[in-house]
């Protein structure tokens, strides 16, 4: 069998474990402090300003649609199937040079490197499961100010945890690409300059890593905020909600409450009416051969701290039964 991650099939205590992190002794996502990221501040400021003032003067029918087939290609192959599910949850395997070619399309999608991606992630699952946790990481504050702390600055903890980033930590493509996460915007800017000018590269980049970026912020925001929910999780300090409106552009991943339900799932869209391009084409690939080990919420354990919402507009399928079971 061909080198893959995860490098085993995905088991029991994989599917709700924070894959990376590790609880040391006095550990706490309580206490700490917000202070401004000048990497990723200017980074996404730029974006931002770019888009602001160039995009509108640039703008054109063909470089409106690179920017939408750029964008719905980058979050969908690249965040959504190549970072969140798969690096991230191992929630599905498949031979490494897939492995890597998703990771890397989830690198252009312009938030960060794949390490940054992991650790940012893990340190906010493992922090919204504690019964208290520090406002940054449960979008807690006003929308302002969560999005000046998400895109501009970082939580540095009184006691943070240690991180084991296991087999991609040690993996020479990733560390590369962790290195160089805002270079790899340039060839792609090349191409996209000699196949349609400025205006391609304005909209196919810069307005591309913008909306990306601060789209992503705002649906997280929302998705810890209000909305309809289907579960709780009773240990849980913090709770998720879905974000109907969002599911199409985040590929699936707006049904934000499902996904605290059964974190190690590659599929988010449960019920009939959630759409999920991003578990629509895992099931393609399994199909193909391309990928396996397809963890779902039939086959993962039962989990003793989640129950049902008692909301009105609660979906009611046969997950219900399987996760109480």
């Amino acid at each position: 069998m061909p080198d893959v991650f995860p490098s085993q099939p995905p088991s029991a205590s994989l599917e709700t474990t924070v894959n990376s992190l590790i609880e040391i002794a006095g550990c706490s996502p309580v206490e700490g402090k917000v202070r401004w990221d000048p990497v990723h501040s200017t980074w996404h400021g730029s974006m931002m300003v770019i888009s602001l003032v160039l995009a509108p003067v640039f703008i054109s029918w063909s470089a409106l649609g690179v920017f939408l087939v750029l964008t719905g290609a980058s979050l969908l192959l690249g965040h959504s199937i190549g970072f969140h599910r798969l690096m991230i949850h191992r929630s599905f395997a498949c031979p490494l040079w897939l492995e890597r070619a998703l990771v890397w399309i989830g690198t252009l999608v312009g938030m960060s490197g794949p390490f940054w991606m992991i650790r940012t992630h893990d340190l906010r699952d493992w922090a919204q499961r504690q019964r208290e946790c520090h406002d940054y990481l449960a979008h807690r504050r006003p929308m302002l100010i969560d999005a000046w702390w998400q895109l501009h600055c970082r939580l540095e903890l009184a006691n943070p945890p240690a991180f084991d980033l296991g087999r991609a930590g040690r993996d020479r493509f990733y560390r590369l690409l962790e290195r160089t996460w805002m270079v790899q915007q340039v060839p792609v800017g090349i191409a996209l300059y000699l196949a349609g000018g400025l205006p391609w590269v304005i909209w196919g980049m810069c307005v591309r890593v913008s909306v990306c970026v601060t789209g992503h912020w705002f649906v997280g925001h929302l998705a810890h905020r209000r909305g309809p929910q289907s579960w709780l999780v009773e240990t849980a300090g913090v709770q998720a909600h879905d974000v109907p409106w969002a599911a199409i552009p985040t590929m699936g991943e707006a049904w934000h409450n499902n996904h605290h339900a059964f974190p190690g799932s590659a599929r988010i869209g449960l019920y009939p009416g959630q759409s999920d391009w991003g578990y629509q084409v895992i099931a393609m690939l399994e199909k193909l051969g391309f990928v396996w080990d397809v963890v779902t919420p039939e086959t993962m354990a039962p989990r003793k701290e989640l129950r049902p919402a008692m909301s009105q507009d609660r979906p009611e399928s046969r997950f219900s039964q399987a996760a109480r079971a």
